[in-house]
């Protein structure tokens, strides 16, 4: 069957024959590709600065965030059904007995390094037509959101960033507790950049409540600062505004939600995090990257003003589970805004141009079916 994988060791791009996938083992489904999402981490494993194929194989199936249908399971297989919609999550665990978070099913938080995530570390992704993996790694989602559901994995970050930001604000009385207020209410958050993640974060920043701020790069008008003020948030460029002045605009910033990906816009905006303020980085900026930064007087905010800094990656179970309820909830309130994260759909032979070519659109997605 068509895939679309890296061969690092020629670092080539290109459509291989990838072996039809069988289910040998009784919790495992078959999952047929519907939709598979481009990201900026695709494009970067395909100018081979990381990316690793499975042991045995010259090359790695890209694609981590899919929407496929199930069309067949294991005898053992309880949650899923032949015909359910669902999308599949990225890491696994790893084999030590002694990582915790891998032995409870939280291997987001493995704490040597050796997991592996499809598409990504050493096993194949699902950009192809057809993947089997085991059943509690799958979310189902409603056919009302079919066409929306490929975003959900992006959406995913956002979803554990702000748990962990409600988390550690236990610390103090933060989050709203007023009947009938979402948690965010009477608080301000700004997110950096408009990408995908950037969008989808601050549209779950409004749906929680935030007075909501998008920081980024490209001067407004354009198709992604007309997304957000649909959606009530307010947007600026870091080319019209600095950060002083965008903490001017906004007052006391309580929490930031880095999705730039960028080093510099992002500890420019930390430096402005207002007292008793959460910033979450979910970013990986390219590793020869170096600033100067005014280490001293930002030490001294952290401490005097109880600052907090969450690093954020990969999700869990739970995450895709209130991603696929938030989608349905940004569907309800904004269903044109929402459909139009989606730049486009494109075949599977387009797969250079996307991944390869000049970033265009916001969220491209490879249709399989």
């Amino acid at each position: 069957m068509k895939a679309v994988a890296v061969v690092p060791a020629k670092k080539e791009l290109r459509l291989v024959d990838h072996p039809m996938p069988q289910i040998n083992g009784g919790n495992q489904i078959k999952v047929q590709t519907l939709d598979v999402g481009i990201c900026g981490t695709d494009r970067e494993i395909c100018t081979f600065v990381y990316g690793s194929p499975p042991e045995g194989d010259d090359y790695l199936v890209l694609g981590h965030e899919s929407l496929g249908r199930v069309v067949e399971v294991g005898d053992s297989v309880t949650r899923l059904k032949i015909g359910d919609l669902v999308v599949p999550s990225v890491r696994r665990p790893c084999s030590d007995p002694n990582c915790n978070p891998c032995c409870n099913d939280k291997q987001d938080y493995c704490i040597n390094g050796q997991f592996t995530e499809r598409g990504i570390k050493e096993v194949h992704g699902f950009m192809t037509e057809y993947y089997v993996d085991d059943e509690k790694y799958f979310t189902r989602v409603p056919e009302d959101l079919r066409e929306l559901a490929v975003m959900a994995e992006p959406l995913t970050i956002a979803e554990k960033g702000l748990a962990q930001a409600y988390a550690v604000q236990q610390r103090l009385p933060w989050a709203c507790t007023e009947p009938g207020k979402p948690k965010g209410h009477g608080l301000r958050a700004v997110v950096l950049g408009a990408g995908p993640i950037g969008i989808l974060g601050a549209m779950k920043c409004v749906i929680e409540g935030f007075d909501t701020y998008v920081y980024s790069r490209s001067k407004a008008p354009n198709p992604k600062a007309a997304l957000v003020e649909q959606i009530g948030a307010k947007y600026f460029s870091k080319y019209d505004i600095s950060p002083q002045e965008l903490a001017e605009e906004v007052g006391n910033i309580d929490l930031v939600y880095e999705a730039v990906g960028g080093s510099e816009v992002a500890f420019d905006v930390l430096q402005v995090l207002g007292t008793n303020g959460i910033f979450v980085f979910t970013g990986i900026p390219a590793p020869e990257t170096r600033l100067e930064i005014d280490s001293d007087i930002l030490m001294r905010r952290i401490v005097l003003e109880n600052l907090a800094i969450v690093g954020t990656v990969n999700a869990d179970r739970q995450a895709f589970e209130d991603a696929i309820a938030d989608l349905a909830e940004f569907k309800k309130r904004w269903p044109e805004t929402i459909k139009g994260v989606i730049s486009g759909r494109f075949s599977v032979d387009d797969h250079e141009e996307l991944l390869v070519g000049k970033s265009q659109g916001i969220k491209n997605v490879i249709a399989f079916s």
